[in-house]
């Protein structure tokens, strides 16, 4: 990546860390997330033109507190400490903290003294958002207060000689309404940084890499038709040409005639795709299972399994290439000191031995809407590109429960309505992901003066900037309604269709 424009966001495991590197992106400079524990050789070694410590669960006074060594300050690169980043740089320059009089959680006013870089150009109070019951009691030396709230007499302080800042609040969640501003401030004002890291620059510099990773060798790409492993493929395929082989492994938990679909795609775009028909050795693997965090290991275990046997059909086969996204990577617990939410079988669902030299992942530094942004840059069609995404499990983690065939077909049949009907109405670009669930919850209903005891069917729609927060989506009515009434009537076994209006936090877009 360009040295020239690059900065180094610390994980200290607060629920914003990806938000903070996704923000900073947005704003056009390059920045990757690094656990706090990395070495300070490691991070000289990045060469940050600017570091941004994250906000974490942790007290700073408590023991087993993540710290980092003090000569990190010393780097000459400006700090922006974030919450806990804050509390952190306080504790360790000379200052202390303290348990909040009166601990804040929500919208705040913060009110700055117009004196610091921090808050040019942003009027004097605004509301921002605070999630703390810790706060700076003293400053270190060198450092003063240059906003605050009515309870939080250090909402941010700042050393401009040493160009070290810090904020109790979270400038990187939507709630801060000029958050992006503070961002800018730091990055532009401070950091001296440019809006200049493109997807364009992105692209050549990922099939480089990609290409000078694999040399001679053979690749193989696991290919599910989504959009990030879609995107991988002709990512690769620049890259490399004819050394890959895609591998389209149909488990038979796709959606309805994705399968086709997936090959037709693949077919105008000039990549060599290899189907292998699977479903029996899949399903047979499920049979009886119903534990969410098993359903996804084992299909995670039968995917690498069956590329290991088409490789060595193929000969000998040096690098298996995987579609896994930043969101996949941190939610998964992996390369960072966030809280496991669930696994995913491109990251945590990896078997132990893997038959290949290595994994190569040339999206896992990109969020869901920078892939479909590479997917342009690429030459992708539309269609493809703004294709609903769709767990790598499939349908196993919308069927809740066990898995049949008789349950796969349903859903298959309740869902490609739900899409219809959403994409009929005109809304499937403003919804970010809609798809329907089986639940294993069966009720009593009235079809035809008679009684029925048949599956209840949940719809869930979202939208979201980037998949770690997200809205339910109010879809109108009338659409519900449609789509509720032709689901009852034209798919059998479903008496009852629900509405999911959870967001998330607290709820995951996916039900397992």
């Amino acid at each position: 990546m360009n040295k020239q424009s690059r900065v180094l966001v610390l994980d200290f495991g607060g629920q914003y860390n990806l938000l903070v590197a996704r923000r900073v992106r947005e704003c056009g400079v390059y920045c990757e997330i690094k656990p706090w524990s990395t070495p300070l050789e490691a991070v000289r070694a990045f060469a940050p033109d600017g570091i941004i410590f994250t906000g974490g669960p942790a007290t700073v006074s408590e023991e087993g507190a993540p710290m980092i060594d003090p000569a990190m300050f010393a780097l000459g690169v400006p700090v922006l400490g974030i919450c806990y980043g804050q509390q952190l740089m306080t504790h360790l320059l000379g200052g202390s903290c303290r348990m909040a009089c009166t601990r804040e959680y929500g919208k705040a006013e913060v009110t700055h003294d117009g004196q610091s870089a921090l808050f040019a150009g942003i009027e004097p109070t605004s509301v921002f958002w605070m999630s703390h019951g810790v706060e700076v009691d003293r400053l270190a030396p060198g450092f003063r207060a240059c906003a605050v709230t009515a309870d939080c007499p250090t909402a941010a302080i700042e050393n401009p000689e040493k160009k070290l800042y810090g904020v109790q609040f979270h400038p990187e969640v939507l709630h801060s309404v000029h958050g992006m501003e503070v961002l800018k401030n730091f990055l532009y004002g401070i950091c001296g940084l440019k809006n200049e890291w493109k997807m364009s620059s992105y692209s050549q510099e990922a099939i480089e890499e990609c290409r000078a990773k694999v040399g001679g060798g053979k690749v193989l790409l696991a290919l599910s038709g989504g959009v990030d492993s879609s995107v991988a493929a002709v990512l690769l395929h620049r890259a490399v040409g004819e050394q890959l082989t895609c591998i389209f492994v149909d488990h038979g938990l796709l959606r309805k005639d994705e399968g086709d679909q997936v090959m037709e795609a693949m077919g105008v775009l000039g990549v060599r795709v290899i189907r292998v028909n699977a479903q029996k050795r899949f399903l047979d693997r499920l049979a009886g299972v119903t534990d969410p965090e098993t359903k996804r290991k084992i299909i995670g275990e039968e995917f690498i399994r069956v590329f290991e046997d088409e490789s060595r059909k193929l000969g000998r086969v040096d690098f298996l290439v995987q579609g896994t996204i930043y969101p996949d990577v941190v939610e998964s617990g992996v390369g960072g000191e966030s809280v496991v939410i669930k696994s995913h079988h491109n990251v945590g669902g990896l078997p132990d031995h893997v038959q290949f030299r290595e994994i190569i992942e040339p999206l896992r530094r990109l969020f869901k809407d920078e892939v479909r942004q590479l997917g342009i840059e690429l030459g992708l069609p539309e269609s493809l590109v703004w294709r609903q995404p769709f767990p790598g499990p499939g349908l196993a983690v919308r069927v809740i429960g066990d898995i049949t065939e008789e349950k796969l077909a349903i859903l298959r049949d309740a869902d490609a309505i739900f899409r219809e009907e959403v994409a009929n109405a005109g809304l499937d670009r403003s919804i970010n992901q809609y798809f329907a669930v089986l639940t294993d919850l069966r009720s009593v209903g009235v079809m035809g003066d008679g009684r029925t005891y048949d599956y209840t069917l949940a719809l869930r729609a979202v939208e979201t900037q980037d998949f770690m927060t997200a809205n339910w989506s109010r879809i109108p009515y009338d659409v519900l309604e449609r789509v509720s009434s032709r689901i009852v009537n034209e798919v059998k076994h479903i008496n009852r269709v629900v509405y999911d209006i959870t967001s998330k936090p607290p709820a995951t877009v996916e039900w397992e």
